[in-house]
């Protein structure tokens, strides 16, 4: 008997839900900027594999006693554990780093843009004044003075 449960294998998956805790939301978060930064299949499979096991374990805790769905206040369980483990945890710090990034992304794109525009509508390069010259350097150098 393990942390006292009969079935040790099902005190290992324990671990991953009680890390998810206090590390996932930094995980989600960093894989939200990682869709956003690299769009396409492979990140948006690892966002949805990580926390795979942490809130399926997590679940079935909450959903496999059956004894006790007649009890109203059971409801009121699962909607709590979904709306704080499943969404306040997994997917809110995901979308918060997928659109932080985003929108950080987008202003700086802006900018540059502006930024390319105004370069483009000022000269290329500004002329240099003409140096004075003197009045006894008005002639031609190359004329001899003999």
């Amino acid at each position: 008997m393990m942390f006292g449960y009969s079935d040790e294998w099902w005190a290992l998956l324990f671990v991953p839900v009680v890390l998810w805790v206090p590390f996932g939301p930094f995980l989600m978060g960093g894989m939200g900027v990682w869709c956003a930064r690299r769009p396409g299949w492979w990140p948006r499979v690892w966002s949805v594999l990580l926390p795979l096991v942490p809130v399926a374990v997590s679940a079935a805790v909450i959903i496999l006693p059956m004894d006790g769905w007649d009890d109203p206040k059971r409801g009121e369980d699962v909607l709590g554990y979904v709306l704080v483990y499943v969404l306040g945890i997994t997917v809110l710090p995901w979308l918060l780093g997928y659109g932080i990034t985003r929108v950080v992304r987008g202003v700086r794109a802006r900018r540059e843009r502006r930024r390319g525009r105004e370069s483009r509508s000022e000269p290329e390069s500004t002329p240099e004044p003409e140096p004075m010259m003197a009045k006894d350097q008005d002639q031609d150098p190359d004329q001899d003075f003999g």
